[in-house]
């Protein structure tokens, strides 16, 4: 999952997170110098001024990235976004007025270059502004949904573990932005309480085991000692560690993030929970989005912006039950070559993670081993990447444990980005709540998924672009384009061969892809065709062998994220008949690097841009070999 690209628009209001995103080296100076040095051009000019615009809305975006002051349009360290009405307003107003000023340029007077990046500015501003008219859930920039705090979503989820693992702690002046930030934190909480409410009063309300799963998180987190709580820990150890600060002073910083978690954050970490289980007996239990106000529409806008395709929801329903005929077959031939006795599907994926050595302790041993395979894997793959790609990244990926207070309602794996300046390297995130989800046959392709060939590398690349605008190597993102590539990735994988010794890892990629298809067949289940919680439960079980607790999991996190969960199988066929049709017309002029350089090269674009370019640099190869 690309949790960059989730994170950020969770952190800036305008999507849930998963932002996928969704995981070094310094970032290159010309990327740096993009967004500060002034260039010519109607275009790049808007870019620039979007760019800072952007930063300066969401202050966490640009400590999650490493920008300057200069980037941002000003101090940043010690804020956070503005989640109030009369805010939200104006910046709806302010992405609209980039949107006509883009809008209002004459495309045909462009470059190539240029009338392709204003294509990209104007489809992540009106995939965020096309959620506004709803009047409800999160909108803005880059992407909408239909509610702000979930099981899966909302602050009280992801600041903790922005201010732990983004938030620097350096120096004196990074302590005190760190404090800052953790005093108004409250502020961000009952913004965040005060919105709910005001949907539920226009009919909006996640399905209620989403918010009895919130309330479990928030109570649970309240619950804890102020003391022991990550926002205090992690300021504690971190501002003993800064050169030459005093043991005392760096106590100091700990004991006033104790007063302010104690006096502030918990506080409006209870109000939120009262607030949810005072409307918890309002909400329904139907998990689709077609019961909200204009439900069947908000469905038809979210397709269009995660997926950046016409494709209505029947049309991606019945894609996904092909796919799910098409892998379960060749998962079934796999399964008898292993010596898997026939049966169900089902049955026989579930005895290959009941084989001995297939799960790890579940112990902090376990969990550390397992983590060692992971890293050990990656390092693998990475190895052989320059045998299909010219271009590879510099930043370097970390694999880290999902965050024990968010692991309840979080996904198996995500990944977020490096900071663009390399103090901090891109992040592989496992969910280990419980280990005996991860059986060992699942885990090389989840890998490379989220890290190398997948997102890590794909991010990586867009960041270190030295020719793009910094708006598109740092800003943009298209979930499409971005869970299209990272399953394109685990597909090619296996097309190196990299399973000819692990035909039980083989038969674990082919599971992810299945389970990548039943969620073609199950988001458009929930929120077109209204199938209940249990029916889209049942369903995933029964079509992918895989655990009851893990698939409860992901169908409750499509249930509050209409149409991600399409992006994945919908970016990989456009790829992989992109490639198809490449190969058939440039016959042996073709050049597997060349084509994943052109699909990488252009960083994350829209899928009806990526395949205009892919046709014309295919018809720019025919032109050369026949010159």
């Amino acid at each position: 999952m690309n949790r960059s690209l989730a994170l950020v628009l969770a952190l800036i209001g305008a999507s849930p997170a998963a932002v996928h995103a969704y995981d070094a080296a310094p970032a290159s100076p010309s990327a740096t110098a993009k967004a500060t040095t002034p260039t010519a051009g109607p275009v790049a000019t808007i870019l620039d001024e979007l760019s800072t615009a952007v930063l300066h809305e969401f202050p966490e975006y640009a400590t999650m990235l490493a920008v300057t002051e200069a980037q941002a349009g000003g101090p940043f360290a010690a804020r956070l976004t503005d989640g109030s009405p009369a805010a939200v307003a104006a910046r709806v107003r302010l992405f609209q007025g980039f949107r006509d000023r883009l809008d209002a340029l004459d495309r045909a007077t462009l470059s190539t270059a240029d009338a392709v990046s204003v294509e990209v500015a104007l489809n992540l501003l009106e995939a965020g502004l096309d959620g506004a008219p709803f009047g409800y859930g999160d909108y803005g920039f880059g992407g909408f949904s239909p509610y702000h705090v979930t099981q899966l979503t909302g602050s009280y989820l992801e600041m903790p573990d922005f201010l732990d693992s983004m938030q620097p702690v350096g120096s004196v002046a990074d302590a005190d932005a760190y404090l800052a930030r953790l005093a108004g934190f409250e502020r961000v909480l009952d913004e965040e309480t005060a919105t709910i409410r005001a949907d539920a009063e226009k009919g909006v309300l996640p399905p209620n085991f989403a918010l009895e799963g919130a309330i479990r998180q928030l109570e649970a987190f309240a619950a804890k000692a102020p003391g022991d709580i990550v926002l205090v820990t992690s300021i504690r150890r971190r501002a003993a560690e800064i050169p030459g600060i005093a043991p005392e002073t760096a106590a100091d910083y700990a004991a006033r993030a104790e007063v302010i978690v104690r006096e502030k954050v918990l506080p409006a970490y209870r109000r939120q929970a009262a607030a949810l289980t005072e409307l918890l007996p309002r909400a329904s239990a139907s998990p689709g989005v077609w019961r909200l106000p204009d439900g069947e529409a908000y469905y038809a806008a979210s397709l269009k912006a995660q997926t950046t395709t016409t494709l209505s929801p029947d049309e991606i329903h019945e894609l996904g039950k092909k796919l799910v005929a098409d892998l379960s077959r060749e998962i079934d031939h796999d399964l008898t070559a292993a010596g898997i006795a026939p049966g169900p599907l089902t049955e026989r994926l579930k005895r290959v993670a009941q084989l001995p050595g297939q799960l790890y302790p579940d112990s902090d041993e376990g969990r550390a081993a397992l983590i060692a395979d992971l890293n050990q894997q990656c390092a693998a793959i990475e190895a052989r990447m320059p045998e299909i790609f010219g271009r590879l990244p510099k930043a370097r990926v970390e694999i880290k444990r999902v965050p024990v207070y968010s692991q309840a309602g979080a996904p198996g794996g995500y990944y977020q980005p490096a900071a663009l300046d390399g103090s901090r390297p891109g992040a592989y995130y496992i969910n280990l709540r419980d280990v005996g989800e991860w059986p060992r046959f699942t885990l090389p392709t989840l890998s490379y998924h989220e890290a190398t060939p997948g997102h890590h590398m794909q991010i990586s690349i867009q960041q270190e672009l030295p020719d793009l605008p910094f708006f598109r190597t740092a800003l943009a993102g298209f979930n499409a384009y971005a869970e299209g590539w990272a399953l394109y990735a685990e597909q090619m994988v296996d097309e190196m061969g990299v399973y000819s010794a692990d035909p039980l890892g083989r038969i674990g990629y082919l599971q992810s892809a299945l389970f990548r298809a039943a969620r073609l067949v199950v988001d458009t289940g929930l929120h077109h065709k209204r199938w209940s919680r249990d029916e889209a439960i049942d369903y995933m079980v029964a079509t992918t062998g895989d655990q009851r607790s893990s698939i409860v999991t992901e169908v409750e996190r499509y249930a509050v994220w209409p149409g991600q969960a399409t992006t994945y199988m919908v970016g990989r066929e456009s790829i992989l008949r992109l490639r198809a049709r490449a190969r058939a017309e440039l016959g042996a002029a073709f050049d597997l690097k060349a084509f994943h350089d052109l699909v990488l090269g252009q960083g994350s674009v829209p899928l009806t841009t990526l395949e205009r370019e892919t046709h014309a640099w295919i018809n720019a190869r025919k032109a050369a070999a026949g010159s």
